[in-house]
C-alpha cells in the first residue's frame, strides 16, 4: 500500500489560494481531500431543511466534479472525526494529515483529538493559517498584548498588511498530486438533510457594488453590499483575493474584513465570550427575558416596523441587511432586555452567513458588553433609524406588507418607557 497524505476541508471549500492543500502537495505524495460532515455539530442543528448543510453539500460537489477530471474525487464522511479517523488509519497507510486552523473552542478540541491520534499512529498532524490575515498573537499592542479596541488594532493591522505581501498558495490541479480513486459523493438525504428553497448569493465580486459600499451600505433597500459572507464563511472564496481587491476598490469594505479578522482574534484570545460577557461585570445584568416577547421578535411581530421587517427578511433568506442587524440587536437586548446570548443563538440558527467570532462580536457590541462595544446607554431608537435609512419604507413593506393596516400590531413595548427601564437597569448594576 503506497503512502498518502489528507487534506481534511472544513471552512475552507476550494481548490485554489488553499493554505493547507498547497502544503499537503508539497512532499509528492498523493493527497486524498476529505471532508467530514459531523454529527456532533449536525446533531445539534434544530431543522433537516438546513441551507448551509445543502450549501456545503453543493460547494463540495462542485469540487469533486473538478477533482474527476483529474481521475481523483472528494472522500467525504459522515460520523464523528475521530471515529472517522480511526477508520481512515486502518484503510490507507496515512503518511500525514494537512488542515486550516479554526479558532472556535469545539474545533480546537476536536483538532487536539486529532492530533493525539494521528501522533500515537506515527501520522504527522500539521494546521496552517487560512481564515483570516492575521491570526491570535499577530497584531499585537506595545505591552506585546492583544488589543482591545478596534481602531488601534485596525492601524497596527494596516501597517503590518503594508509591510508585507499577501501572496495566494496555488494548488496543483494535476493528477499525480491527488490520490487516483472515484469516491462515492453521499446524496444530501443519505446525511439526513433535505433541499430548501432559500436561493445562496452566487460566489461573485460585484465590483460596482463593493465599490460605492461606503455610500450604499446603510440603506437595506439598495442592492449596496457585497453579499459574500456565507462565502467568506465556509472559504469558498480566499479571505487573500478578498483583502487585495478591497485595498483597489473601497476602504469601508475593506474596513468590515479588519472586523472580521478582529473579532477572530478576540475569540482566540478570550474565548469566555463563547458563553459570557467580554466584560464580565454584564453577567450580572438581571435579564428580563419574557419568552412571548422573544417569540414576537423572533416571528417579526413586535409592532417596530424596522426591527419586524428584518426578522421577516432573516427567516425567509437566511440573510439580514447589517444596520438592521444591529437594530434588533439593540431592540432586544434594550428594548425588551432580553439576554443577548438568546439573540445570538437565534441568529446562529438562522443566517447563511454564521460564524461564531463574528455573531458574537456583534451581538455583544449591541448589548454593550462586548470589546469596543457601544456604551451600554446608547440605545437605537428604530423610528430614528428608520427615518436616517428607510425613508421610504421600501425596505419595510417589501417584508411587511401588513404595514399600515389594521393588521399589523401595535408595539409590545413602548420607545420611551423601554429606554428608561434599560439605561436603569444596567446603570444600576453597572454602579452596584
Amino acid at each position: 500500500m503506497s503512502k498518502v497524505n489528507i487534506f481534511w476541508f472544513r471552512r475552507d471549500l476550494r481548490l485554489f489560494d488553499n493554505t493547507g492543500l498547497h502544503y499537503a502537495q508539497q512532499d509528492g505524495i498523493p493527497v486524498i481531500p476529505l471532508f467530514i460532515f459531523d454529527t456532533n455539530i449536525l446533531n445539534d442543528l434544530p431543522n433537516k431543511q438546513d441551507a448551509r448543510v445543502e450549501f456545503i453539500h453543493s460547494e463540495l460537489k462542485d469540487m469533486n466534479e473538478k477533482l474527476n477530471k483529474i481521475g481523483s474525487s472528494m472522500l467525504v464522511k459522515h460520523g464523528k472525526p475521530d471515529e472517522v479517523y480511526r477508520a481512515l488509519i486502518d484503510e490507507f497507510d496515512i503518511n500525514a494529515v494537512y488542515t486550516n486552523r479554526d479558532y472556535e473552542q469545539y474545533a480546537k478540541d476536536r483538532d487536539e483529538d486529532i492530533s493525539n491520534i494521528c501522533e500515537h499512529h506515527g501520522i504527522g498532524f500539521y494546521d496552517f493559517k487560512d481564515h483570516v490575515i492575521f491570526e491570535k498573537e499577530e497584531v499585537l499592542n506595545g505591552s506585546n498584548e492583544p488589543y482591545k479596541v478596534f481602531t488601534p488594532y485596525k492601524n497596527k493591522w494596516l501597517e503590518k498588511l503594508a509591510s508585507g505581501f499577501i501572496h495566494p498558495y496555488k494548488v496543483k490541479m494535476d493528477k499525480e498530486y491527488f490520490y487516483q480513486n472515484k469516491f462515492k459523493l453521499p446524496a444530501l438525504g443519505e446525511i439526513g438533510f433535505e433541499e430548501t428553497e432559500i436561493d445562496i448569493p452566487k460566489k461573485k465580486y460585484k465590483e460596482d457594488i463593493i465599490e460605492t459600499y461606503d455610500k450604499t451600505r446603510n440603506f437595506p433597500a439598495k442592492n449596496g453590499t457585497s453579499r459574500l459572507g456565507i462565502h467568506l464563511r465556509f472559504g469558498t472564496i480566499s479571505i487573500r483575493e478578498a483583502v487585495s481587491r478591497a485595498q483597489n476598490l473601497n476602504d469601508t469594505w475593506l474596513n468590515e474584513l479588519i472586523w472580521r479578522d478582529f473579532y477572530s482574534m478576540i475569540l482566540a484570545n478570550f474565548p469566555h465570550v463563547e458563553n459570557g460577557s467580554f466584560k464580565k461585570e454584564y453577567d450580572n445584568i438581571p435579564w428580563n427575558n419574557n419568552e412571548e416577547q422573544f417569540k414576537k421578535w423572533c416571528e417579526g411581530k413586535t409592532g417596530y416596523p424596522i426591527v419586524d421587517a428584518g426578522m421577516r427578511e432573516l427567516n425567509n433568506t437566511g440573510y439580514m441587511h447589517n444596520r438592521v442587524r444591529m437594530i434588533v440587536a439593540s431592540f432586544l437586548t434594550k428594548h425588551l432586555l432580553i439576554d443577548w446570548r438568546w439573540g445570538e443563538a437565534y441568529f446562529a440558527e438562522k443566517l447563511l452567513d454564521y460564524e461564531l467570532a463574528s455573531n458574537n462580536g456583534g451581538w455583544q457590541w449591541a448589548a454593550g458588553s462586548g470589546t469596543d462595544a457601544q456604551p451600554y446607554f446608547r440605545i437605537f431608537n428604530p423610528y430614528s433609524q428608520t427615518d436616517k435609512f428607510d425613508k421610504d419604507k421600501k425596505y419595510i413593506k417589501k417584508w411587511v406588507p401588513e404595514f399600515g393596516t389594521d393588521k399589523y400590531p401595535e408595539p409590545i413595548v413602548d420607545h420611551k418607557e423601554a429606554r428608561e427601564r434599560a439605561l436603569d437597569t444596567y446603570k444600576s448594576t453597572l454602579k452596584s
